[in-house]
């Protein structure tokens, strides 16, 4: 199945790009939610709008990134989790969580997929997070997970 993407999808492309995708991945993921509209000549004008208003916000957006980047890496991000008397946790600190403690730090809104957990976090104590704010800027900044 040919599709134009109009949105990122992780390992398959960015806005605007042609894929030729399996029928089952693009009609029951990629079309429902909105990441593609099915491939047409008539479509190929759209294509080129998409990937001109991708190529004016690139600029804008990475300049923009870098400034999140420099507000998160200054955050100071601390989560409760629940966690039995030798420091490890009941379950693993998702994405989600993390995104929640950055709101709750004080912190921009962070998309939950955005957020790159290198291995679980299953103890409390200091870890390293990713945040991918567009694909040349990632922000590194720690996590410290406390017992609740």
């Amino acid at each position: 199945m040919k599709l134009i993407l109009t949105a990122a999808v992780d390992h398959l492309g960015i806005a605007g790009d042609i894929v030729e995708v399996k029928d089952g991945y693009g009609r029951n993921y990629l079309l429902p939610r909105g990441y593609a509209i099915r491939w047409t000549r008539g479509a190929e004008k759209q294509i080129q709008g998409i990937t001109r208003a991708r190529d004016a916000r690139t600029v804008r957006d990475n300049e923009h990134a870098v400034a999140l980047r420099a507000q998160l890496e200054g955050l100071s991000v601390e989560l409760a989790a629940r966690s039995a008397g030798e420091g490890k946790l009941f379950g693993a600190v998702k994405a989600a969580d993390i995104a929640a403690a950055i709101k709750k730090a004080g912190g921009p809104a962070v998309d939950k997929r955005a957020v790159k957990i290198a291995k679980p976090i299953k103890t409390v104590g200091e870890h390293k997070v990713g945040v991918k704010l567009t694909d040349a800027v990632t922000a590194h900044l720690p996590v410290k997970v406390v017992a609740a």
